[in-house]
């Protein structure tokens, strides 16, 4: 009988420590390290109407090569940066060209306007083949817009432009977001 009584606790002995085992398995903890890594980045959205964009400047009567002319582009810029940032504006060569006829590239201003979603010092420059600041210290932030008007004064109209020959005379402008 003493071994009956033996044996049926230590089979109760083995069920209890056996249930407790099941129990210490259903709730068990185990721990995992998350990690976010990023990088600084800072981009010009492919969609910027700046992008392969063209501005025109029709000069077709005489009032034209009278008066200044503006082109405003919305959204000319849209940017996404991790920092604070400059945008700085050039002209690929130091002419407008049409054939064998130039225009020299500082009849443009180009001038970053409010309306756009982008916040920064807004500044206006007067085109050439140097890296000029056109908005500075530009927050951080993502699909941020800018606005840009691009002009010809009166007085460069009438003694730039006119006499020179008819034609379309082009030149590339580059736009530059850098990281402060």
């Amino acid at each position: 009988m003493r071994k009956q009584i033996f044996i049926t606790a230590l089979s109760l002995g083995a069920v209890a420590l056996g249930t407790d085992l099941v129990l210490a398995q259903n709730s068990g903890q185990v721990s995992s390290s998350v990690n976010i890594i990023l990088a600084d980045v800072i981009a010009m959205d492919i969609g910027s109407v700046a992008s392969e964009g063209t501005v025109d400047f029709n000069y077709g009567n005489t009032k034209d090569y009278n008066s200044s002319k503006n082109v405003t582009v919305p959204n000319s810029l849209v940017i996404i940066s991790s920092k604070n940032f400059d945008v700085k504006v050039k002209s690929e060569g130091t002419h407008f060209v049409s054939g064998a006829n130039v225009i020299p590239v500082d009849v443009i201003q180009v001038r970053a306007i409010p309306g756009g979603s982008l916040v920064g010092t807004l500044n206006e420059v007067t085109l050439s083949t140097t890296d000029q600041v056109l908005v500075s210290n530009a927050s951080l932030g993502s699909k941020q817009s800018l606005n840009i008007d691009y002009s010809i004064s009166s007085e460069k109209a009438s003694t730039v432009l006119l006499g020179k020959p008819q034609g379309t005379y082009t030149q590339k402008i580059t736009y530059t977001a850098t990281a402060l």
